[in-house]
C-alpha cells in the first residue's frame, strides 16, 4: 500500500477493539493506519482461547449483523461449540466456541493487511495531538509527528502495565510483552483522570502432563451453528475440553499461602473483576465450597499447551505449582507459563459519549479495556461503534448511536457512559431489561438493515437477511393455512401435515416469535414508553448548573456527562425520578423559549 503523510484515523492498538475499529473505518472508505506494540500480537488472546458465553454471543452476532468481522474469524478458527442455556428460554441461550488462538491471529491479521485503506505499523504513540482543541495528529515514542484528523485510542491492558507473581512484579504488558508508557500522560493531559484496573489468566500446561482419563469429557454439541449470519464457514468440533475439581487439599494449600498472595498482601491496588475471581478469592470468600470446577480448554489444534479455566492465580511459583498438581488429573503438570495478575490504566468512561467518543476533545475516540470493560467481545463492539463514528466525524456527520431496546451494543455503551465503572465491566443477559427481545438468534433482523444504512453491511449480507425474512413470513402463512399456527400458540405439538421445506433458521426465529408472542408484545409496549424518554433530547449546551430547582448533586452529575435524553440523565447514578421530573420541565420551558424567540 502506498505510504500515505495524512490519515483520516489512527487506530492505537491491534487488539480486538482497535481490529474492529480500523476494519469499520476502513470498510467505509477512511484511509487509516493502525500502530500497535507488537505486530506478532494482533488480536492477541492473552487470556481465555474462546469467543461468546453469556450474555458475549449477543454482542458477537450483532458486530457480525452490523458488518463486524470477529464472526467471520472464529468461525474459521474454532476447535469446539457448545451452547450455553439449553435447558433455558432463547433470551438466555449462548454459543461458545474455543478457539485457536494462533489461526485466530493470523486471519484477523490476514483481513486487516488485505483490506484496502488500511496501514499497518510497529510502535508505540506516546502522545495525542490537538490544536484548537481538536484531534490534529499522534506522536511516537520516536518523535515522528503523524497528521490525522481523529484517533480511536484501543490501547487493552498495556498503558503502565504491571505483572505480579507472588513477591515478584514488573513493567510489562501481558504474555510479557511490552506495555506503553507515554500514553497515559498525554491522556492525562487531555484531562482524562485515570484509575488502576487487574486482572489474571491461569497457567498454561503442557498436554504430555495431562491425564486426561481422570478427567471428565465435555464433548463439543452437534450440529454445530456458526456465529456469523453470513454462514460462509461451517465450523467443526475438532477437539474436546476436560471436567475436574479442586479438593480440600488445593483449598488447604491455597490456605497456607494467602498472606504471599499480592491481592491480600496489598501489592495489588487496582480493582478485579468481580465475575472472574481468581482460585484464592474463591477459596477465602466461598470457604464453605469443599470444591471448584476447573475446565481444561485447549489453545490449539496441535494440542501442545491448555488453559486451565478456573485456577486464576497470583501467588508465587512454587505455591502455583503445588495447587495446580494437587488437582485430580494434574499430579505431573508441567506449567509452561505461569499464571499471573497485571494491573493497567483506564479511564473513567463516562468521560465518553454513546458513540465512544471523549467529550472534551473533538476527534478522540476510546474503545476497549481502557474503558474499564473486560472481554474480547465487550472489546470488539466497542471498536465497531468507536470505528465507525470516527469515520463520521470525520465525514461530518451525525453519530450512529444504539439504544438499549435495539442491542446489546446499546446497553454497553449506555451503561458505560451513564452509569461508570467501578470494576471490569463484563456483559451479562441480566444487564439488558429486553433481553427477550435482544436475543442472539435475531440480531440480524434488528440491526443488518442498520449496517447497510451507515454502509457498512454489503449486498450478500443484505441479500441473506432478505431471504430469511420472506421464508419466515411464507412459514407463516403455510402454518396459518395448515391450521397449526394456534396449536403452536398454545404450545402443543400440532399434527404434521405436508408443507413445502422451508429454511431452518426461518423456522426457529418463526417458532420463538408465536411461543413467545405475548411476552414480546409486553416488552415492546415497555420499549415504547421507554422510547418516549430516549425521544425527548436534550440541549448540548444546556446549563444544568444554573437550574435552581434541582439538588446540588444532580446538577453537578448532569453537567459533568452531560446525557443526550432525558432517559440518559434518569439512568445516571445520584439522579433520581424526581430530578428527572424537574428537568422534563425545565426542557418543555427552555423549547417553548426557543419557539418563541
Amino acid at each position: 500500500m502506498k505510504a500515505m503523510d495524512t490519515y483520516d484515523l489512527v487506530v492505537i492498538g491491534a487488539g480486538h477493539a482497535g481490529c474492529e475499529a480500523a476494519l469499520a473505518a476502513a470498510r467505509l472508505g477512511r484511509r487509516t493506519l493502525v500502530i500497535t506494540l507488537n505486530l506478532d500480537a494482533v488480536a492477541l488472546m492473552p487470556c481465555n482461547p474462546s469467543i461468546g458465553g453469556t450474555g458475549k454471543s449477543q454482542l458477537v452476532r450483532e458486530v457480525d449483523a452490523l458488518g463486524g468481522q470477529m464472526a467471520l474469524v472464529i468461525d474459521q478458527a474454532t476447535l469446539q461449540s457448545r451452547t450455553l442455556n439449553t435447558g433455558k428460554g432463547p433470551a438466555v441461550r449462548a454459543l461458545r466456541a474455543q478457539a485457536d488462538k494462533q489461526v485466530y491471529q493470523r486471519l484477523m491479521a490476514r483481513e486487516l493487511l488485505r483490506q484496502p485503506n488500511i496501514e499497518l505499523r510497529q510502535g508505540e504513540v506516546d502522545r495525542v495531538l490537538t490544536q484548537g482543541g481538536r484531534v490534529s495528529g499522534v506522536r511516537t515514542l520516536t518523535g515522528e509527528v503523524i497528521p490525522c484528523r481523529a484517533v480511536v485510542v484501543a490501547s487493552g491492558v498495556y498503558l503502565n502495565s504491571r505483572v505480579i507473581i507472588g513477591e515478584q512484579d514488573w513493567a510489562a504488558g501481558p504474555q510479557g510483552l511490552l506495555r506503553a508508557m507515554g500514553l497515559s500522560r498525554s491522556l492525562m493531559d487531555l484531562g482524562f483522570s485515570l484509575r488502576r484496573f487487574k486482572t489474571g489468566t491461569p497457567a498454561r500446561l503442557d498436554s504430555r502432563s495431562i491425564d486426561f482419563d481422570q478427567m471428565s469429557p465435555q464433548p463439543g454439541d452437534e450440529p454445530v451453528e456458526a456465529f456469523s449470519f453470513l454462514g460462509r464457514t461451517q465450523p467443526r468440533n475438532l477437539m474436546s475440553c476436560y471436567l475436574t475439581w479442586t479438593n480440600e487439599r488445593t483449598h488447604q494449600l491455597i490456605r497456607d499461602n494467602l498472606h504471599r498472595s499480592p491481592m491480600f498482601s496489598g501489592s495489588i491496588q487496582g480493582t478485579g473483576a468481580r465475575y472472574c475471581p481468581s482460585i484464592e478469592d474463591k477459596v477465602h470468600r466461598f470457604a464453605d465450597k469443599d470444591r471448584h470446577q476447573v475446565f481444561l480448554e485447549p489453545e490449539g489444534l496441535d494440542g501442545l499447551e491448555w488453559y486451565a479455566q478456573g485456577l486464576s492465580s497470583s501467588l508465587p511459583e512454587e505455591v502455583q505449582r503445588a495447587l495446580y498438581r494437587s488437582v485430580k488429573g494434574l499430579s505431573r503438570a508441567v506449567l509452561t507459563r505461569l499464571a499471573y495478575a497485571i494491573e493497567y490504566d483506564v479511564i473513567d468512561p463516562m468521560e465518553l459519549s454513546p458513540a465512544m467518543a471523549a467529550r472534551r476533545v473533538p476527534g478522540l475516540f476510546l474503545a476497549g479495556q481502557i474503558n474499564g470493560t473486560s472481554g474480547y467481545e465487550e472489546a470488539a463492539a466497542q471498536g465497531l461503534m468507536a470505528g465507525i463514528n470516527a469515520s463520521r466525524y470525520v465525514e461530518g456527520q451525525a453519530p450512529f448511536i444504539l439504544t438499549r431496546d435495539q442491542a446489546y451494543i446499546g446497553v454497553l455503551t449506555d451503561d458505560l457512559c451513564s452509569k461508570g465503572v467501578d470494576e471490569p465491566y463484563r456483559m451479562m443477559t441480566g444487564r439488558a431489561e429486553y433481553r427477550l427481545s435482544l436475543r442472539q438468534d435475531n440480531a440480524d433482523l434488528r440491526l443488518t438493515h442498520l449496517g447497510h444504512a451507515i454502509g457498512l453491511v454489503d449486498g450478500e449480507r443484505l441479500r441473506r437477511l432478505e431471504y430469511k425474512q420472506r421464508q419466515m413470513a411464507q412459514y407463516l402463512d403455510a402454518l396459518r393455512d395448515s391450521g397449526r399456527l394456534e396449536a403452536l400458540r398454545r404450545g402443543e405439538e400440532p399434527a404434521e401435515t405436508k408443507m413445502p421445506p422451508f429454511d431452518a433458521e426461518a423456522v426457529r426465529q418463526a417458532h420463538i416469535q408465536i411461543k413467545y408472542e405475548g411476552y414480546l408484545q409486553k416488552e415492546a409496549a415497555q420499549i415504547r414508553a421507554a422510547a418516549a424518554m430516549e425521544s425527548q433530547r436534550l440541549p448540548e449546551d444546556a446549563d444544568y448548573l444554573g437550574i435552581s430547582a434541582l439538588r446540588v448533586e444532580a446538577r453537578q452529575k448532569l453537567d459533568r456527562q452531560r446525557p443526550i435524553s432525558l432517559g440518559q440523565a434518569g439512568r445516571i447514578p445520584g439522579v433520581t425520578p424526581a430530578d428527572v421530573a424537574v428537568l422534563a420541565v425545565w426542557l418543555k420551558k427552555h423549547r417553548a423559549g426557543q419557539d418563541s424567540a
